[in-house]
């Protein structure tokens, strides 16, 4: 009778980790492994005219991007608003928001914002009011304002970073809380840096007929 070839047994033999794809194709487990994510607040210039966020989310909804918080609003100039982003993405992830971002007829330009950069929050929660004295000692804590205070209950307005913010609402949790609206991150670079610069106008080709 023959033999075959001769070679380790089947427990010396190497056996590589990683389980197999439906095709049997085994995968590498770094592969497979889900990429780093990171925080990035993204600011946008954009002309301000009708349908401009409308394009914004329809490109953020074709592309897949991870988009945590959106918010706009009008600046100095009214021919302008600015968008801020803040997007929660692997590196290549969030340089595409910014370069899919800028390919946008509207948008002027686009800047990712330094760890640095001003960045704030609000929020209105609304607790029930039967602790009043205590409810306004921990809005005086966390700076809060009280805007509304009728029928049992107390609204606070709240301005901060999102650390503050969620801190806060942890606080307010014991005097049970009724509603929470918040509103996305603003954000501005610090100093005389801008957060957005609009772009020069592109150079006009003179030979090009009118």
């Amino acid at each position: 009778m023959s033999r075959g070839l001769q070679g380790p047994g089947p427990h010396d033999r190497p056996h590589p980790e990683g389980r197999r794809n439906d095709q049997g194709f085994r995968i590498d487990p770094v592969t497979e492994a889900e990429p780093e994510t990171r925080r990035a607040v993204v600011s946008a210039l954009v002309e301000h005219e009708p349908g401009v966020l409308a394009k914004v989310s329809g490109l953020f909804a074709r592309r897949q991007f991870n988009i945590e918080e959106l918010t706009v609003g009008a600046i100095q100039n009214d021919d302008y608003a600015r968008i801020t982003l803040v997007v929660e993405e692997p590196e290549p992830g969030i340089d595409q928001v910014e370069k899919q971002l800028a390919k946008l007829v509207p948008v002027v330009s686009v800047n990712e914002l330094g760890t640095d950069a001003i960045q704030r929050e609000i929020a209105l929660v609304k607790v029930d009011g039967e602790e009043h004295s205590e409810v306004l000692s921990t809005a005086e804590m966390y700076d809060g304002t009280v805007v509304d205070s009728t029928g049992g209950t107390v609204t606070i307005e709240l301005t901060g970073s999102e650390r503050k913010i969620e801190a806060a609402l942890d606080t307010f949790e014991r005097f049970g809380i009724r509603e929470i609206a918040r509103a996305g991150t603003v954000a501005l670079e610090r100093g005389a840096e801008e957060t957005a610069r609009k772009r020069p106008p592109a150079a006009t080709d003179e030979t090009e007929d009118t």
